[in-house]
This record gives structure tokens, C-alpha cells and sequence, in this order.
């Protein structure tokens, strides 16, 4: 069976990828800081599809944690599909540039790239043997346009696209997606915004897009879930 990590797999967009993934056969490794919210959604993928899951809870800003991590995938004979989900804002709620708490920032880009990164680079001699090795990091459109008070998860998320970039041209034999899954009814969302009481769609509506990218491989880039579902696979922007 192929081997997919996802990071943030215990709710929102990380819950419904891993439940589709399990749905088509994937084993899985799944992380989140929570560990009682994580052993349960491993359960239930467990007792309804079957799948081998490996819930291996901790924070992915540890060096040890993403080794255990890689380790969990090494157990269940490799990794096919990595992806880097899990995400902090900074500030919740967020707030202006001009009172963003410095350390915030640098907790989100600590998260959403320093700690992607370290995953990646742990995780490398894995998806280079395999035959369909796959990277992808889940992106915001607020990484290309400049929404006020989304500045600092903004820029984090704008770096990892690069990275993301770069490590599709460094690793030729690997597929290097930036995916922006747009709005999307999950915590973080609500943290960021607490008082936007407008409705958003389920994070299982844009899974079909993610898992296009994994069905159809085509070529590395940053491409909009909106996009995916409805065409022909092209990279383009999309919604926060």
C-alpha cells in the first residue's frame, strides 16, 4: 500500500484528506499536538477503511518529533506523499502589522517553514526511492495578495510556496505541489477571524482537488483547489 504523512491530520482539511486517502487504500502517518483528538480520528480510520495508521502525536517544530515521524513511515515500508498541513497563525485573532507580536511571527514562520522544511529534509531519503514520491504544502492565497491583517501568515505561507518551488527544481524526480485549498470552515480559520459569522465551505469539498494532483501528477507548482475542481489541471491563485 502507498504511504502518505500528513501534518495537522487530526481536524479540518488534515482529517478529511487522511479519510480520503485511507478510502483509496493509502496507510497513513498522522500528526497533531493533541494526542486524544489524533488517536481518535486514527481509530476511526482504522476501524472503517482498515489502513494501517501511525498516530505519532507532538509539535513539528521538534527535530525529535519529525524524526519519530519519519521513523513511523520507515515501519509501514516507506513514504510515498508527504504533506505539510499543519499551520499556525501568529496572532489569534489576527491583527495589523503595526501590533503583530514579533514572537508570533516568528511562530508561524517556525511552523509554516522552518519546521516544513526540517520534515522535508528528514523525510527525503524516503521519497526519493519512491516510485511516485510527492511533496505537497498546503498554501493561502494570502501568500500572493495583500489581505490587511494577514501580513505575517501571509509572508509565512509565501515562503514556504518558494521553498516549495525551489525543492520542485533540486528534486527533479520528485512532484513539489503549493496548494491554496481557499476558505475553508476549520479552527484556524475561526481564530483568525472570529467574528466573520459567514458561512464557509466543508474542507472536505476541496479533498477531490488534492486528490487530482495525487491521481493525475502533473507538473509541480502552486495551483488553487478551486481551479482543480474545475478543469483542466493549471497553476494559478485562489482564496485565503
Amino acid at each position: 500500500m502507498p504511504v502518505a504523512m500528513i501534518t495537522g491530520g487530526s481536524k479540518g482539511l488534515g482529517r478529511a484528506l487522511a479519510r480520503a486517502l485511507a478510502g483509496e487504500g493509502w496507510d497513513l502517518v498522522l500528526d497533531a499536538r493533541t494526542a486524544g483528538v489524533l488517536e481518535e480520528t486514527a481509530r476511526e480510520l482504522r476501524e472503517r477503511y482498515g489502513a494501517r495508521v501511525m498516530a505519532v502525536p507532538g509539535d513539528v517544530t521538534d527535530a525529535a518529533h519529525r524524526a519519530d515521524l519519519v521513523a513511523a513511515a520507515g515501519s509501514l515500508g516507506g513514504l510515498d506523499l508527504l504533506v505539510s498541513n499543519a499551520s499556525v497563525l501568529g496572532a489569534e485573532p489576527l491583527v495589523r502589522l503595526d501590533v503583530l507580536p514579533l514572537e508570533g511571527l516568528r511562530r508561524a514562520l517556525e511552523t509554516n517553514v522552518v519546521a516544513a522544511l526540517g520534515l522535508v529534509q528528514e523525510a527525503l531519503p524516503l521519497l526519493r526511492v519512491s516510485e511516485a514520491g510527492a511533496v505537497v504544502v498546503v498554501s493561502s492565497d494570502a501568500a500572493a495578495e495583500p489581505y490587511p491583517t494577514w501580513g505575517g501568515y501571509g509572508a509565512s505561507k509565501a515562503a514556504l510556496d518558494q521553498l516549495a518551488a525551489v525543492l520542485g527544481e533540486e528534486e527533479p524526480g520528485l512532484r513539489v505541489w503549493a496548494v491554496d485549498p481557499g476558505d475553508m470552515a476549520t479552527d484556524l480559520y475561526a481564530a483568525a477571524v472570529p467574528e466573520d459569522a459567514d458561512p464557509r465551505p466543508s474542507p472536505k469539498s476541496v479533498v477531490p482537488a488534492f486528490l487530482r494532483l495525487v491521481r493525475e501528477r502533473p507538473a509541480g507548482g502552486r495551483y488553487a483547489a478551486p481551479a482543480l475542481l474545475e478543469g483542466p489541471a493549471g497553476q494559478g491563485g485562489g482564496a485565503r
